[in-house]
């Protein structure tokens, strides 16, 4: 194991301990969950977005699982404030596996991208009622 992959997952292992962003958010502009069924790990995220509804201010999750879903959750809770729902959206498994730092095992990648999917999914959701909004607004 090089020195580099050990420094990964020490990193992986703080996340985990002492995940960043843990807990709830008051007036979230959206909260979403997610389950991964082959591995049980559950997350949810608060999401608020800054007045533009576009672009994320802050985050929070909270859940339960093994360390890659929980370390993956603080990692992205960390990254997210700032990115657009657009890009947000256009995150892959690739961007979290790069954000994580190590190779994950094709077993293993479902509890990786749960945070990701989790917010994606949030994301379309209050879009989709957004527009849902302004489609009755205009009528």
């Amino acid at each position: 194991m090089s020195m580099g992959s050990d420094m990964y997952r020490q990193q992986i292992l703080d996340h985990y301990r002492n995940p960043r962003n843990y807990g709830e958010l008051s007036e979230p502009s959206f909260t979403h969950e997610g389950v991964n069924p082959s591995c049980g790990d559950e997350l949810e995220f608060d999401v608020v977005l800054e007045d533009d509804g576009e672009t994320v201010e802050r985050v929070a999750f909270r859940g339960d699982g093994c360390a890659i879903s929980q370390a993956s959750a603080s990692m992205l809770s960390q990254k997210l404030p700032g990115m657009t729902l657009a890009e947000v959206d256009s995150m892959d498994r690739d961007d979290v596996i790069d954000m994580l730092g190590v190779e994950i095992s094709p077993m293993r990648v479902k509890c990786a991208v749960l945070a990701e999917k989790v917010v994606q999914d949030g994301a379309e959701i209050y879009e989709g009622e957004k527009e849902l909004d302004r489609t009755t607004t205009e009528e």
